[in-house]
């Protein structure tokens, strides 16, 4: 999944970026509010993590402005820990707020729980047909049949489970799992499909269809 980190204190911001990206994450980072809004034109993220105080303004007028168009869940990060302020930040379209100092494990389960919610699950698992996909545990499972995906492949599946029934095209892959940093082609992507493919194969009718000429999609089959 790809997110969008606005937030200021560079040794934090270097921190949540290197946390998020061992669970195979793409992170861009954004400093200030302009950079944040050259990245909402030129990318669609999965979840932003918002800083309120920044250099040119404050990260819940901006999130109010931008909330009548912009549909990405938001997490509000703050060093304010009054009830006034997080209120403030809930009613200005944040979906979740968490507060300075806090601990990673904790950042990572409200964006877990932040996507859980506007894919309308309470739980983990995605139900794929007849196949249950866990993105935290990494784990396939088709009656007693359990198979252990590796952190792209994780990532990759969850992007296409996120997005049932719709056709994604390479470059919206590419957008999702990858930031600005990487060097990736087209190709790339579809090598990574490729592997996917293959380690899904015969998996409870589990499959990745290819659209000649638009893209990729999840198919399933009954049983």
């Amino acid at each position: 999944m790809r997110y969008l980190l606005v937030e200021d204190n560079a040794e934090l911001a270097e921190s949540i970026v290197k946390r998020l990206a061992l669970d195979g994450h793409a992170i861009d980072h954004a400093g200030t509010l302009a950079e944040a809004e050259d990245c909402l034109v030129a990318a669609t993220y999965d979840l932003i993590l918002l800083d309120v105080t920044l250099p040119d303004g404050d990260g819940r007028d901006f999130l109010s402005a931008k909330r009548a168009h912009l549909e990405t869940p938001v997490i509000v990060l703050t060093a304010r820990a009054q009830v006034s302020d997080r209120v403030s930040a809930l009613d200005q379209g944040a979906d979740d707020y968490i507060t300075k100092p806090f601990d990673f494990s904790e950042l990572e389960a409200r964006c877990r729980a932040v996507l859980r919610r506007r894919g309308g699950s309470a739980r983990n698992q995605i139900a794929l047909g007849a196949v249950l996909f866990d993105p935290l545990a990494g784990t396939l499972q088709h009656g007693d049949t359990t198979l252990d995906l590796r952190n792209r492949e994780i990532r990759l599946l969850e992007i296409f489970a996120r997005h049932p029934g719709q056709i994604l095209s390479k470059s919206q892959v590419m957008d999702h799992l990858f930031s600005y940093e990487a060097e990736v082609t087209e190709n790339a992507i579809e090598v990574y499909v490729g592997r996917l493919r293959r380690r899904i194969d015969g998996m409870g009718g589990l499959r990745i269809e290819t659209v000649r000429g638009l893209g990729y999609r999840v198919d399933t089959d009954a049983g």
